[in-house]
């Protein structure tokens, strides 16, 4: 029996995973402190690059985050800003 964890109709050959980060301009910061926890960040991620965990509330992961700048335009609380890629926070 294979051991994979899941299982595609199409196989594994061919399959790829697209690395949005690497064109990623600007990336997105949030502050904890001005996060409602409301989720629609996590709701209009375009590449689930917001994650969530019971005991860190909301968090942004920059694995697959292109910096599109969606989830700090539905902010409601502002609590997302972007920054250019490479800058020091």
């Amino acid at each position: 029996m294979d051991k994979r964890a899941f299982r595609t109709p199409v196989g594994d050959e061919g399959l790829y995973i697209l690395d949005t980060a690497s064109w990623r301009t600007t990336r997105p910061i949030m502050d904890k402190s001005t996060c409602i926890n409301c989720g629609l960040c996590m709701a209009y991620c375009p590449v689930n690059a917001v994650k969530w965990a019971k005991d860190t509330k909301f968090f942004l992961t920059y694995d697959y985050c292109k910096g599109c700048g969606i989830c700090a335009q539905e902010c409601p609380k502002n609590a997302i800003m972007m920054e250019k890629e490479g800058e020091d926070t």
